[in-house]
């Protein structure tokens, strides 16, 4: 597929480039100029157009809520155990649930999707393509993260099991953490001798990844005080950390900055339903952004619908975010966030073709979606 006469926003330049975008195997072959057409190419006029890379959501539960089912048909919170690192998003991931075609359909083509906040710890998120039948096919990356949650979440849902008080979940969590790097060091002490082994714990095993670096926590804080809390562990464990929701991050800018972690804002989008959320304001994440944090805007779907990405975008930029900062917060950001943009994220050459063809500004309300394309298949449109 060959794109010509488009208006391109790449997601790492600025301003727009004119001309054309090439679509092969699979792959962005080439962006920008006058691009002339293989033999028995397929040619699509985008003129007055605007194109952009796939839009991507950093944080989200699609495909673990079941569109339409409500509580019944959550699959994203295990209840029965405030510590259950040893679950993974992929066992529940429904690609045929409703609410992924119509993410697909608003030009959403990468999530990073998993377990809730109802447990100190949860499991792990994967990312995923939102085109297919299977899951095993629309992997990107597994895992890419730990989710952990702080704050009011695991307090309500653990308050008659012995989980009631903030430092209760930090201990909980260091607790686990301590009993995996043991068991760690167990095993690396014990080599080949498989006598010598500790007995096999899948909670601890599905620990070691964050322990030596391999994926970060994926740290659920809304308050100021959870978000230090999660920044403190982490430094004590020295693991790597991304801030989830951060809804009181501009209260903390310094903090946040002097943290490194990347920072995934929202779902803003929301009443403030409960009393960490009182400070929630579309501000935040062109603050922070203007501070220098590496942020992403995120839905939480099924809070906000998977669909609403841009829009969401579209108010902060409201808000007073700058709107190439915000484009760069569901396009190379969100990529950065999951460990993914070698391959999404941009146009750029060699990247995946995920494309989005739109009739105006993405991030405003009346703009409509004309085409997606996945993996350089057109799947929308």
């Amino acid at each position: 597929m060959l794109l010509k006469n488009a208006t391109i926003y790449d997601g790492i330049h600025a301003g727009p480039i004119q001309g054309d975008l090439a679509l092969r195997e699979g792959k962005i072959a080439a962006v920008g100029g006058d691009i002339a057409p293989l033999p028995g190419e397929e040619v699509m006029d985008v003129t007055g157009r605007r194109v952009y890379p796939g839009f991507i959501d950093a944080h989200s539960h699609l495909g673990l809520d079941n569109y339409g089912m409500g509580f019944e048909g959550w699959d994203y919170n295990e209840m029965g155990d405030i510590l259950s690192p040893q679950l993974r998003a992929v066992d529940s991931f429904n690609p045929l649930e409703k609410g992924v075609g119509m993410a697909l359909a608003g030009g959403v083509t990468t999530v990073g999707t998993g377990p809730g906040s109802a447990n100190v710890l949860g499991g792990t998120f994967i990312a995923v393509k939102t085109w297919g039948r299977c899951v095993d096919d629309m992997i990107v990356k597994d895992p890419v993260a730990m989710k952990c949650a702080f704050g009011e979440n695991p307090k309500r849902c653990y308050k008659d099991k012995g989980n009631s008080a903030r430092m209760t979940t930090a201990s909980r969590l260091r607790e686990a953490l301590f009993r995996a790097r043991d068991y760690m060091e167990r095993k690396e002490a014990a080599g080949e001798d498989a006598l010598k082994r500790p007995a096999f714990d899948i909670k601890l095993e599905a620990l070691l990844p964050v322990l030596r670096g391999e994926i970060p926590l994926k740290a659920h804080a809304h308050r100021a005080d959870d978000i230090c809390t999660a920044i403190r562990i982490a430094k004590e464990f020295d693991l790597k950390l991304t801030l989830e929701h951060c809804t009181e991050g501009h209260l903390i800018v310094d903090e946040v900055v002097r943290s490194g972690a990347p920072a995934a804002v929202g779902p803003t989008l929301t009443n403030a339903s409960k009393i960490e959320l009182v400070n929630k304001t579309f501000d935040t994440p062109g603050i922070l952004a203007r501070a220098g944090v590496q942020v992403s805007i995120i839905t939480d779907n099924p809070v906000i619908p998977q669909q609403y990405l841009p829009l969401c975008a579209g108010l902060a930029v409201k808000a007073g975010m700058d709107p190439f900062a915000a484009l760069q917060a569901i396009t190379i950001n969100p990529a950065r966030h999951l460990g993914i943009a070698d391959r999404v994220g941009s146009l750029e050459v060699g990247k995946d073709g995920d494309v989005v063809v739109a009739d105006g500004d993405i991030m405003v309300s009346d703009t409509h979606v004309l085409a997606v394309f996945l993996n350089g298949q057109k799947v929308v449109g």
